[in-house]
C-alpha cells in the first residue's frame, strides 16, 4: 500500500493534535521525519517534511506547518517544595528494574548519587536509562512498572541533598 499526499496531510495532522514529539515513518523511497521542539535526531522543519513528504518526480502540495515548541532546558528545575523532578529522556515503557526478578532500581527513600540509574524506558527493544542529575534522595515514583510514558514526563521526585539544588 502506497502513502498518498492526502494520507500524508493526515498523518501530519494527527501528530500535530497528538501528545507525541517525534515521528519517523518510511515506506519505500518515501521518509517522513517530523518533531516537535528540537526532540528527535534532526530538527524537522514544515521545508523539510515537505521535501522528504513527496517523491522526487512530483511536487508536494502545502504543508501545514509544524509548530515550534521551546526545547527543553539543562537546568534543573526544582518544584515548590523543593523536590527536583526527573523526567523521561524518551518515549516509552517504563521499567522500575533491569528484569522481573531483580529488584527496582530505586523506590521511595532510596538514597542516589548524581548520574545513578533510576530506571529504564523502552522502544522498540532499545532501553534507555534514566540517570540523576543531582545526588539526593527519591521521595516519590509517579509511575508504575510497565506504564508508557513520554518524553519530558516526571517519572520520580527527588529530594536534593543540602546545597545539591
Amino acid at each position: 500500500m502506497e502513502l498518498t499526499d492526502d494520507d500524508v496531510l493526515e498523518i501530519l495532522k494527527l501528530f500535530e493534535q497528538s501528545k507525541f514529539d517525534f515521528l519517523q515513518l518510511q515506506q519505500g523511497d518515501r521518509n517522513i521525519t517530523v518533531s516537535k521542539g528540537g526532540y528527535g535526531p534532526a530538527r524537522a522543519t514544515a521545508a523539510s517534511v515537505a521535501a522528504a513528504a513527496a517523491p522526487a518526480s512530483s511536487p508536494a502540495p502545502p504543508l501545514p506547518p509544524v509548530s515550534p515548541m521551546p526545547a527543553p532546558k539543562a537546568q534543573v528545575a526544582v518544584t515548590a517544595a523543593g523536590l527536583v523532578p526527573i523526567t523521561a529522556p524518551v518515549v516509552g515503557k517504563f521499567y522500575a528494574a533491569a528484569s522481573p526478578a531483580d529488584p527496582p532500581y530505586a523506590q521511595p527513600g532510596s538514597k542516589v548519587a548524581a548520574g545513578t540509574t533510576v530506571a529504564l524506558i523502552e522502544v522498540m527493544k532499545v532501553f534507555t536509562s534514566v540517570k540523576t542529575e543531582i545526588a539526593g534522595v527519591i521521595e516519590q515514583i509517579l509511575v508504575s512498572n510497565g506504564d508508557y510514558v513520554e518524553f519530558g514526563q516526571t517519572l520520580f521526585l527527588l529530594r536534593p541533598d543540602n546545597g545539591a539544588a
